[in-house]
């Protein structure tokens, strides 16, 4: 059994009629301020549909925006261009330039369906609004012109301190600190580099500044061989007879300078008388 409706509360006719009449009452009593414009500037809301901005560097020249566009006022042109192989040996490539990006603000309608099919954000809302032209053919804005509302986009909002970051500034960020644990890498090696040649000068430095520290055998020639600072230590039978040795001959005189030698076994002639005059002869 179905069970019955709740009862309905009865409406005062005409109702609805003095609700609106005293929204309409209270507007009327207030006072009324006029937008000084454009001496005073509106404020905006942050997601202002006013015009395109391009970022001419992210564009692929993919030419998507262009085939959603359901009014067709994106007009693109481009070439391509041969890129030599990055490395040797490797392949060339291809890639588009883009040499022409104009929008027809006279047939744009606004739906923004460009910007959100743009796979590289190319593209994006800027509110400004004052580009009224005299001529219609003057709304056909061309890149250069483009690029200049690009810069008056206001910021993206913040996002929420417990989102996670974005792969990209992830990715950006993971580069930055590769690279910096290079550079730090490479500057601590030359560091160390730096300090071996430094403490290789040093020492190099103080043996040239104290020799005996360097080669003491220069320094004192008895430390490096005995036997040339003291014969008797190296051959103590020649310096003493006593302790087992024999003593050197003595040389015999040699003749003078003059008188043959005599032959060996021999002895030899008595020396000759002196030639000056001798005492006790007159």
């Amino acid at each position: 059994m179905a069970e019955p409706l709740p009862p309905t509360r009865s409406r005062i006719p005409g109702s609805g009629l003095a609700k609106g009449l005293a929204v309409t009452l209270r507007t009327m009593t207030k006072k009324t301020v006029t937008a000084q414009y454009p001496e005073a500037q509106p404020e905006l809301p942050p997601r202002t549909r006013g015009v395109i901005g391009l970022f001419e560097e992210n564009c692929t020249v993919c030419m998507l925006c262009a085939r959603e566009c359901p009014d067709w006022c994106i007009y693109i042109d481009s070439h391509k261009e041969t890129v030599p192989p990055a490395a040797p040996g490797g392949r060339e490539r291809s890639r588009n330039v883009l040499d022409r990006f104009a929008i027809d603000f006279s047939l744009c309608m606004y739906c923004g369906i460009c910007i959100e099919v743009c796979p590289f954000d190319a593209l994006f809302w800027s509110p400004e609004f004052e580009y009224a032209e005299t001529d219609i053919h003057e709304l056909t804005h061309e890149r250069d012109k483009l690029r200049e509302w690009m810069w008056t986009v206001p910021a993206p909002p913040a996002l929420d301190p417990a989102a996670e970051e974005p792969k990209e500034i992830a990715a950006a960020r993971k580069t930055a600190d590769k690279l910096a644990a290079e550079q730090a890498a490479r500057a601590e090696a030359a560091e160390a580099e730096a300090a071996q040649a430094k403490a290789a000068e040093t020492e190099s430095g103080a043996a040239q500044a104290d020799p005996a520290q360097a080669d003491p055998a220069q320094a004192d020639p008895a430390q490096a061989d005995p036997a040339q600072a003291d014969p008797a230590q190296a051959d103590p039978a020649q310096g003493d007879p006593a302790q087992g040795g024999q003593a050197a001959a003595p040389s015999e005189p040699s003749a003078p300078p003059g008188q043959p030698s005599a032959p060996p076994g021999q002895p030899e002639p008595p020396a000759a008388p002196p030639s000056g005059p001798q005492e006790g002869q007159s």
